[in-house]
């Protein structure tokens, strides 16, 4: 559409179902580099992904024309699908239901960007389940702590 201009960075975070410790570093940069693949192909600007054993964070530069949620749908369903189909796991991989989504300004990107590339430091400090707790609380979400790591049955 004419004379619409926009800038939106999203931070996504997601598991892998029950937290397991699924994602191997011996394929996780190909993963990585499957789903940007998968988030340019939706016309989004991917600027960085990372991810720890048990969990993934994208950094991306949104275009309105598709919503938050259908993105993610094809991100998490074609991403397992390649994991699945290339028999990396002797077990079936699924990622957990749901994620989350924080809107990132401007100024925001450079230290969510770092934040993100340092995963694997950060993690030897912090399990997910505190980043995450983190991670809500820091963006002023509600959540009942008692259902936030269980999926729906």
């Amino acid at each position: 559409m004419a004379n619409t201009y926009t800038q939106l960075h999203i931070h996504f975070v997601f598991a892998v179902k029950y937290r397991r410790a699924m994602i191997q570093k011996s394929w996780k940069d190909n993963l990585h580099k499957y789903m940007a693949g998968i988030i340019q192909k939706q016309g989004h600007k991917i600027l960085i992904i990372n991810s720890a054993e048990d969990h993934i964070h994208l950094l991306v530069g949104l275009r309105p024309a598709q919503s938050i949620s259908d993105l993610m749908e094809i991100v998490k369903s074609d991403s397992s699908a390649w994991i699945n189909n290339s028999h990396l796991l002797p077990a079936q991989f699924n990622w957990q239901l749901g994620y989350s989504a924080f809107a990132v300004s401007k100024s925001g990107v450079d230290s969510v960007y770092k934040y993100i590339l340092n995963q694997e430091e950060h993690h030897r400090k912090k399990s997910f389940n505190e980043e995450y707790l983190e991670l809500l609380k820091e963006n002023g979400i509600e959540f009942d702590e008692k259902y936030i790591f269980k999926d729906p049955e």
